[in-house]
């Protein structure tokens, strides 16, 4: 055996120490520099012209052609990102393709900022007036890709979708003359008002300012019709087929009481004119957003014509309506913005929506969209899932007014732990809870009615926006009736609660409880949902494909180890049915054997055993005060 060297030895020993003690590599960033120029409160130099063409209603292609008035000289133009109403960054900028610029006939090169893909820069040549865009919106063709916006039948034009405007100006202050191309035949609805309509069926709007513009979305599609419901407010509908526009009187007076109810409510309109776009569709993407003078709507087929069946979606019109006053008109400071892309603050979303939900739901009841009964039933099912939540004991509402931007709204594997957008019915609670503080302390002369005249109904006419902080909100609350409201909120908002706030309820009268069978309400919302709902029992919702949702977070099924996305085959040793499960729940009652579950997870199939003996469990309010109390007289139309 040949001995090693000892000056190779050493020479070994060297290159281990260098490579053991050598100092990586240390890079240091490029600084990131903000090219795109900060909005300034000036006057624009021009009107902008926006041409619109969505007759391509078999593949969803939105052609556009837009004119933007310009000097020479670098140029930045956006794509909407922070869109109001949606509280977050949620442009569809991924739809956007085919962008061709030119000015004075000639193309001109564009580049993509490398750090806000919103945005595109462009060097407008001597002599040049103007530059020409030339691009298309690609609605979704499946529901997998996103919202479908374009059917055969309808079509929804979110002016932010199918627009570019300039950096630099507050976009209040960019004058549009926009024009839209429907196929034959296709009558549209939206708070715009036309100056011309051609052969080709283009509709020339007003001009208008592009925030008013982007504010202002258009639904049209071949069966169509429009009801006056008073007030300057048409109800505007579009729907898959013509007998799901069949509305019996009764059903339309209700939704004219609506307004009615609403204006008396906060005694001032701020509107010139509102346009409910309303479609009835399963074929179009849902949606519930607010504008300053119209509401984008959608609620399946059936919702006229089998009234008492669509009772889950009867809030959504009065909620969307309550946002021209709360949310458009009287709109948090540090959620308005100057442009599109300056970040939007959600901090008050739980005045923006919580008291909007709060009002949708009175308004609900006053007007007869549902009876005073269903919208127990309905704030019942809300009340009981945000008191059983585990969530609330590491979670303030306040921090959950962070979830538009967080989560974009996307499924979520634990809701009930993780919490998310709570503020909306958690909101309905505890200022339902402040109507009941405000009639006792004033000895029922005043209450929550008098709050939305003095926040809401000033100004009549007025359909700009005026903001509020935290302390606006405080000091009317003590104009309307002195109280501790900065501590009432403190506790109700930014404290961590283990329950719900229910004394709004207690206080007039109403306990929450749970029973073994579902109200009628919620037997229509879980019909409507196409859900079997055990939340209060084994601890899930069923779904399509008897597949688990909403897995409670510590409740049977999750100390089971059962998740969202479980497909039940097997219940006792019966194929699963709803009713299967249900009569499994009632039979293991008092007993001492566990309900058996034969489940599917992916490629696996297991048994799970759930040692759960209550029975079924419905949540419900059950009146248990002598006479009218404040939440009766909340409800009661005026």
């Amino acid at each position: 055996m040949s001995s090693v060297p000892m000056r190779a030895l050493a020479l070994s020993a060297l290159l281990v120490s260098t490579s053991v003690f050598a100092a990586n590599s240390k890079p240091q960033p490029l600084p990131i520099v903000d090219t795109i120029p900060t909005p300034r409160d000036v006057a624009f130099l021009g009107t902008i012209h926006l041409d619109v063409t969505a007759t391509d209603v078999d593949r969803g292609i939105i052609e556009v052609r837009e004119t933007i008035p310009v000097t020479s000289g670098p140029l930045v133009l956006l794509a909407p990102k922070w869109l109001p109403g949606n509280h977050n960054a949620s442009g569809q900028i991924d739809k956007f393709a085919g962008f061709r610029f030119t000015a004075n006939g000639q193309p001109l090169r564009w580049v993509r900022d490398k750090v806000d893909v919103y945005a595109f820069h462009l060097d407008v040549p001597a002599g040049a007036t103007s530059v020409e865009a030339r691009f298309q919106f690609l609605s979704p063709t499946d529901e997998a890709q996103g919202r479908v916006i374009v059917t055969r039948e309808m079509l929804n034009i979110q002016w932010d979708a199918v627009s570019l405007y300039p950096a630099g100006t507050f976009v209040r202050n960019i004058p549009v003359i926009a024009s839209l191309t429907l196929p034959t035949g296709w009558k549209a609805a939206t708070a715009l008002r036309p100056t011309a309509t051609s052969p080709v069926n283009r509709i020339t709007f007003s001009e208008i300012s592009y925030d008013t513009l982007i504010d202002s979305p258009v639904f049209a599609g071949k069966y169509f019709r429009a009801d006056d419901l008073g007030h300057g407010v048409t109800l505007n509908t579009v729907a898959d087929t013509p007998k799901e526009l069949v509305v019996q009187p009764s059903v339309l007076a209700k939704h004219r009481a609506l307004v009615d109810q609403a204006v008396k409510l906060f005694g001032a309109r701020h509107f010139d004119h509102y346009d409910f776009l309303h479609a009835v569709t399963d074929r179009m993407g849902g949606i519930g957003l607010e504008h300053h003078r119209s509401s984008e709507d959608q609620n399946d087929p059936g919702y006229f014509t089998d009234w008492e069946a669509s009772v889950g979606s009867h809030n959504l019109l009065p909620h969307e309506f309550t946002h021209s006053w709360d949310g458009k008109f009287r709109r948090p400071a540090d959620l308005w913005t100057p442009d599109y892309r300056t970040p939007m603050q959600d901090s008050l979303l739980w005045v923006y929506e919580g008291q909007t939900q709060f009002w949708g739901t009175v308004l609900e009841a006053r007007s007869g969209m549902s009876t005073k009964q269903q919208v127990l039933d309905k704030i019942a099912l809300a009340a009981a899932d945000l008191d059983t939540q585990p969530g609330r004991l590491w979670r303030p509402l306040s921090d959950t007014t962070n979830d538009e931007i967080i989560s974009n709204r996307r499924p979520e594997p634990w809701n009930s732990y993780q919490r998310a957008i709570d503020y909306y019915e958690e909101g309905l609670l505890f200022w339902t809870e402040a109507d009941t503080i405000i009639r006792v302390q004033s000895g029922g002369k005043r209450s929550m009615d008098d709050f939305a005249h003095a926040f809401f109904g000033i100004n009549d006419g007025d359909w700009g926006e005026v903001t509020y902080t935290l302390d606006d909100v405080v000091r009317t609350l003590n104009q309307v009736q002195p109280y501790d409201w900065a501590g009432f909120l403190k506790a109700r908002v930014y404290d961590v609660n283990p329950h719900a706030p229910l004394l709004g309820f207690t206080n007039s009268g109403y306990r929450l409880d749970y029973a073994d069978t579902p109200t009628l309400t919620a037997k229509a919302v879980s019909k409507a949902r196409k859900v079997a709902d055990f939340s209060y029992s084994l601890g899930f919702e069923v779904g399509k494909e008897a597949k688990l949702a909403r897995v409670r977070w510590g409740s049977p099924a999750f100390q089971a180890g059962l998740v969202n996305g479980a497909q039940i085959v097997a219940v006792d040793g019966h194929v699963y049915t709803d009713d299967v499960m249900s009569d499994a729940v009632t039979a293991a009652k008092g007993a001492t054997s566990p309900i058996v579950m034969t489940v599917k997870h992916g490629d696996e199939v297991r048994t799970v055993s759930l040692p759960y003996h209550d029975g079924l469990r419905y949540p419900q309010f059950i009146k248990v005060g002598p006479g009218q109390g404040a939440l009766d007289l909340l409800l009661a139309p005026r």
